[in-house]
């Protein structure tokens, strides 16, 4: 393991709630990268990137639905969450390093006609990682998220949530995913969000997410957002949107993908109703039955 790398004890992973897929590791820039793999080898890819601050215990319920349905489910852990290895560093954590990370991640695997569903985090990640290996992408689910140059203000709702983020002595992640959800959390799913981190210490890229978020237009990762913007904008794999009615900071962050990316004209985009920022957890069994007509079709 790296100097300055943190890795959660397998044991606060035990007993976690409705989550029983064996987890699967591989080695990416000489960090540890955990992974869920399930459903048929030989069936195109479904690449889910989650965000702040869960991980990918956020699709336990859309995995299910997707293997049963004939797809193979991808989910990895982001650098800084899950089991995968977390910075001790808050200034070791950038934009660019988790796009470089996560590139290594899809090549390593040579994922191919991949469907790339992304989620807060899992979006501004994601879009720049299909940006970068278009080839390897034929479909896009743009869920909660979206791909700030700041260019434009951002919502109050990111605002809110930003200084929120840096303020606040206890940083609780699974209070915080309980917050951005509009269904009850039970005890031990809250629990289950907060297993990957044991102390404050692994809290660092949790925290510092927020952080790297373009908000003005001389942001370091501005400009490859701008870059990575012209790229998918001439893509040509068809896209879905699925954006929730009640999430503050992502309200409207449908329309420019509906608008400026080919693959999406004449897709059956959809407002997700009751669903909050983590839509995965408040509408998971939803939005997987929505995936699954949609590749059908």
């Amino acid at each position: 393991m790296k100097p300055g790398v943190l890795r959660t004890p397998d044991e606060c992973f035990a007993g976690i709630a409705d989550f029983s897929y064996a987890p699967h590791y591989v080695e990416v820039d000489g960090y540890r990268i955990h992974y869920v793999e399930e459903g048929r080898r030989d069936a195109a890819p479904v690449l889910l990137m989650h965000g702040e601050p869960s991980w990918c215990y956020l699709y336990r319920k859309m995995i299910g639905p997707l293997v049963d349905a004939g797809h193979r489910c991808v989910a990895p852990d982001l650098i800084g969450f899950g089991r995968s290895d977390k910075l001790a560093r808050r200034e070791d954590y950038s934009y660019q390093f988790h796009v470089d990370v996560m590139n290594n991640f899809v090549r390593a695997l040579d994922l191919k006609n991949a469907t790339l569903f992304g989620q807060d985090w899992g979006g501004l990640i994601g879009l720049r990682v299909l940006a970068g290996n278009r080839d390897r992408f034929s479909k896009l689910v743009v869920a909660n998220t979206g791909l700030p140059t700041g260019d434009h203000k951002p919502s109050d709702g990111f605002l809110r949530w930003l200084n929120y983020s840096q303020t606040v002595e206890n940083f609780h992640v699974g209070g915080i995913v309980k917050g951005g959800c509009k269904t009850p959390l039970s005890a031990e799913t809250i629990a289950s969000y907060d297993a990957p981190f044991p102390s404050d210490a692994y809290k660092e890229g949790a925290r510092q997410f927020p952080m790297l978020v373009p908000i003005t237009p001389d942001n370091p990762a501005s400009e490859a957002n701008r870059r990575a913007w012209e790229v998918l904008r001439q893509w040509n794999g068809n896209v879905l949107t699925l954006f929730s009615d009640r999430d503050a900071v992502t309200a409207g962050g449908e329309k420019p993908f509906q608008k400026l990316l080919p693959g999406a004209e004449g897709q059956p985009h959809a407002i997700i109703e009751g669903a909050g920022h983590f839509l995965q957890e408040d509408k998971g069994g939803e939005i997987a039955a929505r995936i699954i007509e949609w590749l059908r079709s």
